[in-house]
């Protein structure tokens, strides 16, 4: 159970901005990198966030002493638009990247590659996509933005940043799935319908889920 509370919040931490919340990731929003989702259940981050997760119940922590972290992926590979262009998916798989490693690194050594005693990482930006009732999807891409109404008395509308992830863990000897986890949080809302997207504006959700991380491990070695 320890081992899960800190699967729980590697992908962690959905910030609540402008009053509105993240929930859980439902199936019909899984981007199939995971490949399979049947041992998924719904849980809680120790934060309190809803994520839905699958820890092997036979896994050996003590054999694990370096993880290595593989480059984050954009599932399902995107196209670039006007709001979200190629600088800004890049810079926010590579800040995921940084902030991960970071923070990892407190706890446990980065190995260079996978091998014998290594914890193997492979984490995706995933799409996720809005049904928010009299509104058209936008087009499915690693971030969503999502319309939510902020003033019903202007018309004016925010364009919330929805930002979703998968990750699988893997033992780095036999290669065997020992985690999943998937997970979505929200950013900060842009101000109209025409503002571009900054990494910057999703940088708080992703130093949320690397701390949450990083706090998980502490507490999991100190015990």
């Amino acid at each position: 159970m320890k081992f899960a509370s800190m699967i729980g919040t590697v992908c962690i931490a959905s910030l609540a901005l402008m009053g509105c919340s993240s929930k859980v990731t439902q199936p019909d929003e899984y981007s199939g990198f995971l490949g399979d989702y049947s041992r998924l259940k719904e849980e809680k981050s120790p934060s309190g966030a809803a994520v839905m997760r699958w820890v092997d119940p036979k896994i050996d922590l003590s054999k694990y002493t370096s993880v290595y972290i593989e480059p984050t992926q954009l599932y399902p590979k995107p196209q670039p638009t006007v709001k979200i262009p190629a600088g800004t998916l890049s810079g926010i798989t590579s800040y995921y990247d940084q902030a991960l490693k970071r923070e990892a690194s407190k706890t446990l050594p980065l190995a260079t590659s996978p091998g014998p005693g290594t914890l193997v990482m492979r984490a995706a930006i995933t799409a996720v996509s809005s049904k928010t009732e009299g509104l058209k999807p936008y087009e499915v891409i690693p971030i969503a933005l999502v319309a939510a109404a902020v003033s019903t008395a202007s018309g004016i509308r925010d364009q919330e940043t929805t930002l979703g992830t998968e990750a699988v863990f893997i033992d780095g000897e036999s290669h065997a799935v020992v985690a999943q986890v998937v997970r979505k949080g929200t950013g900060k809302p842009l101000s109209n319908d025409s503002q571009v997207m900054k990494p910057d504006d999703v940088k708080g959700v992703i130093d949320g889920w690397a701390s949450d991380l990083n706090k998980a491990f502490t507490q999991l070695k100190a015990r």
